[in-house]
């Protein structure tokens, strides 16, 4: 039973590119405002980018320029296209609601950005 489901993430070189994808179970996604989300060994986690229902979209600003945030309303799926890619960006990334995360996260999709 899908709830939240991460994927997309690797080893990545400076510079370069990842796009990650988030299916969501329909009662979290529909018409809801959507999230992506990270966090970085002994950090807390923290908003990255955010997309609502009807295409506005909110980046934080550590990544403005360089991530775009998208939704596919057909396939309860939002993705995160990471250009860019610095080493402060590893991280584990998670997706959820944007103001009203549920309780049950998934198990992310970690996303590591070395030479």
């Amino acid at each position: 039973q899908v709830q939240l489901m991460e994927s997309g993430g690797g080893l990545v070189q400076p510079g370069g590119s990842l796009r990650l994808s988030c299916v969501a179970s329909r009662n979290i996604f529909h018409l809801n405002a959507m999230a992506w989300y990270r966090q970085a060994p002994g950090s807390q986690r923290e908003l990255v980018a955010a997309i609502t229902g009807g295409d506005s979209k909110h980046y934080e600003d550590f990544v403005k320029g360089r991530f775009t945030i998208s939704r596919d309303n057909a396939k309860n799926t939002v993705y995160l296209h990471m250009n860019s890619l610095k080493p402060e960006d590893t991280a584990v990334y998670y997706c959820n609601r944007w103001l009203n995360p549920v309780d049950s996260w998934g198990q992310g999709t970690q996303v590591t950005v070395s030479s």
